[in-house]
């Protein structure tokens, strides 16, 4: 039994993606409205990225730049490798656990239940192949 755990865990670790990414858990925003952030820089250049989420005006952009510069720092880093040959390869956001709160009213009703939503954000970048 013992030996098909360990052959499992093997297999798992050839199967681990090898490119560097980050993660930011727990963000105090909707999911959606980081997609439409995401979603702009999907399959750019790091750095080009990094110069378009800098500008943009929308909320999800200042945690999507995070966890972005995370992503690129444990690139060169952890990896060895140069923000210049990097791109966005994969980029989402799921959604996260809700704090649920609610609205009292009168007579001792609670009328409305506000659902404060979380998301957990993804970047994974990957070298880009040099054209020959």
């Amino acid at each position: 039994m013992a030996t098909r755990i360990r052959q499992k865990a093997e297999k798992r670790a050839e199967n681990r993606d090898k490119r560097p990414y980050a993660v930011a858990r727990g963000v105090r925003m909707s999911s959606s409205k980081v997609r439409i952030v995401l979603d702009e820089i999907r399959g750019k250049k790091a750095n080009e990225a990094v110069a378009i989420l800098s500008y943009m005006p929308q909320t999800g952009a200042a945690e999507a730049l995070k966890v972005l510069k995370s992503a690129i720092a444990n690139a060169e880093n952890n990896k060895g490798l140069s923000s210049d040959n990097l791109y966005v390869a994969e980029c989402y956001a799921n959604g996260g656990s809700m704090m649920r709160r609610v609205q009292f009213r009168g007579r001792g009703r609670v009328d409305n239940r506000v659902l404060k939503r979380t998301c957990h954000i993804t970047i994974i970048l990957d070298e880009q192949k040099e054209a020959k």
